[in-house]
């Protein structure tokens, strides 16, 4: 089953005609995208809009062969023409299959938000998924054959994305690809990077795919290390990156410092930005973790994690640290550093940079910030992918 993309972008297209903004600005040559809209076999056109059929003859196919439209959202604004010679545009209702005289088998998905999902089989046995913008499964019951290409609204809604690995529909070798792309990202590398988390990616509008090519599905980096200064956008920047998966275990490591309020604003404000299927843990104890087998991990942060272990070994007093605080933290780090290295879980940090400003004017100070540089290197030697977010942008470390 081949698929072409005639466009990628949102309903209103990127960019936006009326918008300022900079990534409208950045949204030139093959970053532009029309509306989405896919082209199966030559035969079954799903979503009818605007220049379609010029979109079909750029990408070197002709929308003469179409027997079947389907469309999957409400469309706004003017109606859109239907060009001559093609049929009506139709949604099949909730849980109905179509069959075309081509061979191919097209089933409804109902959806957590207006619009239709269509679960396509092609006469190659080959199955396609395609999902409506601003959607998501709903009801889904696991566990479910993995589809061998799943086209969605991969930025906009990453929840869907973790549903279908949830019951299994999406597996390590389906194609995830991001469709109805807006201005909410920047295009290009930052676009890339934000899909590769997610185990997807983004093509140009015109693209022609073959269903069932798994060789360009992107690999989704196991270990993760994210550092930045205060209110950089780390913790947000760690929390994108396991948006798109089930079951992910947060592990605040600050505890809940009874009776104090600004704290407790802080922690209310990063449990409203969690997805609801994640579980939360309070714990320090993080190589057990590291240990055991189960879904992902994200450690919000390491910088707390030291301030513990400091307290463990009563770093803080000079004596203490010269007669042997100091190597019972360096072989609490290199702990923790080898479960980094031996963990079969995928694992997404947080910590603080630090080392880049003010000199601390106590001694207590200055060694907390030295041995959380001494601990974010050791946790980066481990990591497949380490950032650094500053102002909001992440950078690329490694990886």
């Amino acid at each position: 089953m081949e698929l072409t993309l005639l466009g990628t972008g949102a309903p209103a297209g990127l960019p936006r005609l009326d918008c300022p903004c900079a990534v409208c600005a950045r949204a030139l040559g093959p970053e532009a995208r029309a509306a989405t809209s896919l082209l199966v076999d030559g035969t079954l056109l799903l979503d009818l809009t605007p220049g379609a059929a010029f979109a079909a003859a750029r990408a070197g196919h002709s929308l003469a062969g179409v027997r079947q439209v389907l469309l999957t959202h409400p469309h706004e604004g003017p109606p859109v023409e239907v060009p001559a010679g093609l049929p009506q545009p139709a949604r099949v209702p909730d849980g109905r299959e179509l069959a075309l005289l081509t061979g191919h088998r097209v089933r409804a998905l109902a959806m957590d938000a207006p619009g239709t999902g269509y679960a396509v089989t092609g006469p190659d046995g080959m199955r396609l998924l395609y999902l409506p913008p601003g959607g998501a499964p709903a009801g889904l019951a696991g566990p479910v054959e993995p589809y061998d290409m799943v086209v969605a609204d991969v930025m906009g809604r990453p929840d869907a994305v973790a549903r279908l690995r949830a019951v299994g529909a999406l597996g390590p070798a389906t194609d995830v690809v991001a469709v109805h792309l807006d201005h909410e990202v920047a295009p290009g590398a930052e676009l890339r990077r934000r899909l590769a988390a997610a185990g997807a990616r983004a093509v140009p509008d015109g693209t022609t795919l073959a269903v069932g090519a798994y060789d360009e599905v992107p690999d989704v980096p196991r270990r993760t290390l994210v550092l930045g200064g205060a209110r950089s956008g780390k913790s947000v920047e760690a929390e994108r990156r396991l948006e798109a998966f089930p079951d992910v275990l947060y592990v605040a490591t600050g505890g809940t410092r009874g009776g104090d309020t600004e704290w407790a604003a802080r922690v209310a404000a990063h449990r409203e930005r969690r997805p609801g299927s994640w579980q939360t843990t309070e714990t320090c104890d993080l190589v057990p973790l590291l240990k055991e087998e189960g879904p992902p991990l994200l450690i919000d942060c390491l910088s707390l994690w030291l301030t513990d272990a400091m307290d463990a070994v009563d770093a803080w007093d000079d004596a203490e640290w010269a007669s042997g605080g100091e190597r019972a933290l360096r072989a609490r780090v290199q702990e923790l550093a080898a479960a980094v290295r031996e963990t079969r879980r995928t694992v997404v940090a947080v910590s603080n940079e630090v080392g880049s400003g003010i000199v601390p004017a106590t001694a207590s100070g200055r060694r907390y910030r030295d041995e959380l540089g001494r601990l974010n290197a050791a946790f980066a030697a481990e990591c497949e992918h380490v950032l650094l977010v500053v102002a909001g942008q992440a950078l690329t470390l490694r990886g």
